[in-house]
């Protein structure tokens, strides 16, 4: 069993056993148990009724959070000529190709999202062993490979956020910071949960959401009311 110091113990007090919240009083709940002095991110967890070792069963994608991540993304574009241009005057953080792929294999991985043209995707896929594991390899289906580089820059540092299921049939997602709203955090919620139901696969079968749970870093967990999860209107 895992040790919890005295702030959590008595953070889990607030908690009624075996309940199952409606989102707002979750969230408002959450909000309560907070006892660290850092700004801890709020993060959404589902169980999924799929199985990922199955191809049609894999769940992917990208939310996008309408109050924001709370934290700065830096972003790599590998592009060049004017879609680089573009790129910098995106914002991007890094431009480049054949220099950033270099200082990648070099070890440097000081950027937290990836994007590529289609162009240029077969140097970057000598990356793969590099970025794969650590989720930053350029993807088509997270909208991280594609010539629209200014309004993949522009989700990125507004919201956007990827997420995949584990091995485990889980999902973890951030969605914001304990010192958002509570109206903030339920936006995002709402974006978040969304953006997952429509990911549904085609193999999937049965209950696709098995269970919704909200927490930040160092809180326990608030289990969330599965149907009244899902009927979150988004906007």
């Amino acid at each position: 069993m895992p040790h919890h110091g005295k702030k959590y113990v008595e953070a889990t007090k607030l908690l009624e056993e075996n309940k199952l919240y409606e989102p707002a009083e979750a969230v408002s709940l959450l909000k309560k148990m907070n006892y660290v002095k850092f700004d801890p991110t709020v993060e959404l967890h589902m169980q999924l009724g799929v199985d990922p070792r199955h191809a049609d069963q894999m769940v992917r994608g990208t939310a996008t959070l309408p109050a924001g991540t709370g934290k700065t993304v830096k972003v790599l574009v590998f592009a060049q000529g004017e879609k680089a241009k573009e790129a910098e005057n995106a914002g991007a953080d890094f431009v480049g190709l054949d220099d950033m792929i270099k200082q990648i294999n070099e070890g440097w991985l000081g950027f937290d999202v990836a994007i590529a043209t289609p162009d240029v995707m077969s140097k970057v896929a000598s990356l793969g062993r590099r970025l794969g594991p650590r989720g930053l390899m350029p993807n088509p289906k997270t909208g991280t490979v594609t010539f629209d580089v200014a309004r993949a820059v522009n989700e990125v540092k507004g919201g956007r956020v990827e997420f995949r299921v584990d091995k485990t049939s889980l999902i973890h997602i951030p969605i914001g910071k304990i010192s958002f709203s509570e109206e903030q955090i339920m936006q995002n919620l709402a974006a978040s949960i969304d953006a997952i139901v429509r990911a549904r696969p085609s193999g999937a079968k049965g209950q696709y959401v098995k269970s919704v749970v909200i927490c930040s870093t160092m809180s326990p967990g608030v289990r969330l009311d599965v149907p009244t999860a899902l009927s979150l209107k988004v906007g």
